[in-house]
């Protein structure tokens, strides 16, 4: 992915709306930008909200393409960046718990008030450099504060989705979730069985791939919101090893951590994992990923009478560290047992490249058979556990494991 310049970016979205002003067209930066800013990020992502219909973007900006013309969304390039242009509009009703029926081209003030949150509501002059902020979201912001615009059941039931979004929000700017929004995801929790398993799947990635990822499991058991989006009884384990695990973990990492706190009989934690799969609409390599983390993990406490090369094959796994995350956000003993363990393996090498192959037992005598394999994994562990280590060494073992299979 290419890493955009905050100040490009910027620079970029004041061209835009600097040509529709000139075009005497009241315009603004809207929503996240101005969120971002104010608690200040440097965004990348900047969405214009102006008052001009989509045809007079489309005169304004002949290479202007529509990505939502029926909700007067228009996407226009500027400094080599795409942004989104949309007429500023109030929704009709919500049939589908997604999208309104139908839109009508409105103000400023009523464009903000059919939004989602009051952190989101605000809009920017940047070539005046003030805010106009019709629904409270700068005093929102000052007090760290999700508020839904106007009466939270009704935001609520336009987009069932935006329940997740408030957490989410919540969670990543370390703010509180406004009383009666709470109490009305709270209340309207069950909606959420009608959303799509992918939309659902999509916002708690975002969350659990974000650093305070511990933060939005809380809220979503706290508000009841796990039982529905993954259709098992609701659970008040504090996530502590979701919470303690390190900022870059992984998807794969933060499901298999909030599964083992959510599940003090490890036994079922591979039911679980299938079952999340569907219920996250999970992809193949996240689900594989998962499962083998929670195997990993599962070994990791035998790691003492493991032997050398079982050690070495488990540690060179491509999901250990992973594991080994997880074991360091709930048990620093063993974390630091295995990981002194390693300083010493790796001297010898973890995953050395092997000393011979299938070609080379051929060529000595060793007849193909299904037993191939198994001999090259015997002298390959001999290898790791240091026994072997030449090719004439390796070949002598071999010949010796192979004689002593054809004499069982």
């Amino acid at each position: 992915m290419i890493e955009l310049c905050p100040i490009i970016c910027r620079e970029g979205a004041i061209a835009i709306l600097t040509i529709l002003r000139d075009a005497g067209f009241e315009t603004y930066f809207a929503g996240g930008c101005v969120r971002d800013r104010l608690l200040s990020a440097a965004p990348t992502e900047y969405d214009i909200a102006t008052s001009a219909r989509p045809e007079e973007i489309k005169k304004l900006f002949p290479k202007a393409r529509s990505v939502g013309e029926a909700f007067g969304v228009m996407l226009v390039r500027s400094h080599d960046i795409m942004y989104d242009v949309a007429t500023f509009r109030s929704d009709g009703p919500y049939s589908d718990s997604r999208h309104p029926d139908n839109i009508q081209f409105s103000t400023a003030k009523e464009d903000a008030q059919r939004r989602d949150f009051t952190i989101n509501g605000i809009f920017e002059d940047p070539i005046a450099n003030v805010l106009i902020d019709y629904v409270g979201g700068e005093q929102d912001l000052e007090l760290r504060l999700v508020r839904a615009i106007g009466e939270p059941r009704e935001r609520f039931a336009e987009d069932h989705l935006r329940m997740l979004r408030a957490i989410r929000f919540s969670s990543r700017f370390e703010f509180s979730i406004d009383i009666d929004t709470a109490e009305a995801i709270r209340e309207l929790s069950n909606e959420l069985e009608g959303i799509s398993r992918e939309r659902i799947g999509e916002e708690i990635k975002k969350m659990l791939t974000h650093p305070n990822r511990g933060v939005a499991a809380w809220e979503l058991q706290y508000l009841g919101l796990d039982r529905i989006i993954l259709a098992e009884e609701s659970c008040m384990n504090a996530p502590t090893r979701l919470g303690r695990l390190t900022s870059n973990s992984t998807y794969a990492t933060a499901l298999a951590a909030w599964i083992l706190d959510r599940n003090g009989s490890e036994g079922a934690i591979f039911k679980v994992a299938a079952h999340w799969r569907e219920q996250l609409q999970l992809s193949n390599k996240v689900a594989n990923s998962l499962e083998v983390i929670l195997h990993i993990h599962q070994t990791l406490y035998a790691w003492e009478s493991l032997g050398v090369a079982k050690q070495k094959r488990l540690a060179s796994a491509v999901e250990f560290m992973n594991a080994l995350a997880i074991i360091q956000s709930e048990d620093r003993a063993t974390f630091i047992y295995i990981k002194r363990s390693l300083s010493t393996l790796e001297k010898t090498g973890l995953a050395p490249e092997r000393l011979i192959d299938g070609n080379e037992l051929i060529k000595s005598g060793v007849e193909p058979s299904s037993a191939l394999g198994e001999i090259l994994e015997a002298v390959y562990d001999a290898q790791l556990e240091g026994t072997v280590s030449n090719k004439e060494e390796a070949i002598t073992l071999a010949i010796a494991i192979y004689r002593d299979l054809l004499d069982s």
